[in-house]
């Protein structure tokens, strides 16, 4: 484990400090050692850094609690993403508000193309699980990561029928990675982990309570390209995650249901406030992710940057370092365009034939 690797976890034990304030403080100093090598009078001058904050991050208690962390991680073979790392879900790492640390274990990269995130009630119908099982088995030919967060009902129905059809699934956990919870899940870790992990933003030790489930929603939804929500109550966590993803500018599907059913009154709920559209079948994930174009090989126009200004070439610029592509949200914060104005300035270069629209609202240059 690197010097770097021991501060950036010591992070985490600051008082006072989530993971928006602790990306401001690396935004200032430009790593995570320099924070702690900075002195006082500097600290002090970074807005939001309170007193107590200072105290803790001068303190040499953080990075002894770091210390034995990593230590039980490294007992434990669990793997540190921060969230600068290459490894750390690219997705995830756009959401303002996400993990700074990923715990996770198992074996997966985080970075495929396709991501989907499906959640439900834990207390699914039949029909509910049967619906679950086919929108996984129609998944395979993309070969998409499955997540979800190992719960009972629509969730724990999704990772298996992922493991059924060899398709990799990531259950995020709301305590440790050493507390799964429910207990009774713990017998389908391990053959998840061999084509998949298990992630959490908690210590290890760390036991899973209620007022932790919704911020493991948000890694859930931050995480996939798109989430389809199953059944839901009106007030339930699947709930909740829809409306995180949407939220996050992702795309979000409900399954439809009998209006005088409990389970069914959260996905109505998302349809008709226009938060989530309708899956009747994987071809409404496929349009609207832009999974059923096919490759064009035609002859390509000629690209001419000299052509173009203002926001439209700060969007081209971009792509021309970015070669493989990049996600909407990267490409806005990277060109500094709002979002409203890059998706126009892309549909009409997409017209032009001069870019490609990808899954997970990706785009490249053609």
């Amino acid at each position: 484990m690197n010097d770097e690797k021991l501060y950036q976890v010591a992070l985490k034990f600051i008082h006072g400090i989530g993971d928006v304030n602790a990306k401001q403080l690396i935004s200032y100093c430009g790593s995570a050692k320099a924070i702690f090598n900075n002195p006082k009078a500097k600290l002090q001058k970074i807005p939001g850094i309170g007193v107590k904050t200072i105290e803790s991050i001068l303190s040499s208690k953080v990075l002894h609690s770091a210390e034995k962390e990593i230590e039980k991680c490294l007992t434990s073979n669990v793997h540190l993403l921060f969230y600068t790392d290459p490894g750390y879900p690219s997705r995830l790492k756009l959401v303002n508000d996400s993990p700074i640390i990923l715990f996770s274990k198992g074996n997966i990269d985080f970075n495929k193309q396709k991501v989907v995130g499906i959640v439900g009630t834990r207390k699914a119908t039949e029909y509910g699980k049967s619906v679950t099982e086919s929108i996984v088995k129609d998944l395979v030919p993309h070969d998409a990561i499955i997540v979800s967060g190992l719960a009972y009902g629509i969730d724990i129905t999704a990772h298996r029928a992922a493991l059924d059809n060899n398709l990799p699934t990531v259950a995020v956990l709301a305590g440790g990675l050493d507390k799964i919870y429910p207990v009774v899940h713990k017998k389908y870790v391990a053959d998840l982990m061999e084509n998949g992990a298990i992630v959490s933003e908690k210590f290890l030790g760390t036991t899973p309570e209620a007022h932790f489930f919704p911020a493991r929603n948000r890694i859930i939804a931050g995480m996939s390209d798109a989430i389809v929500v199953v059944e839901a109550a009106e007030k339930g966590g699947a709930l909740i995650t829809g409306e995180i993803a949407y939220s996050y500018n992702r795309d979000v599907f409900a399954v439809p249901g009998d209006i005088d059913h409990k389970y069914s009154e959260g996905c109505n709920k998302l349809i008709s406030k226009q938060k989530a559209n309708i899956y009747s079948g994987i071809s409404d994930l496929e349009y609207l992710l832009n999974w059923d174009k096919e490759e064009r090989v035609d002859s390509k126009p000629v690209l001419n940057i000299d052509q173009f200004d203002g926001d439209t070439r700060k969007v081209i610029e971009v792509l021309l370092e970015f070669r493989d592509g990049l996600q909407l949200d990267e490409l806005c914060w990277k060109s500094q365009v709002p979002i409203n104005q890059a998706v126009s300035i892309l549909l009409n270069l997409e017209f032009d034939g001069l870019v490609r629209s990808l899954p997970g609202k990706k785009y490249k240059l053609s």
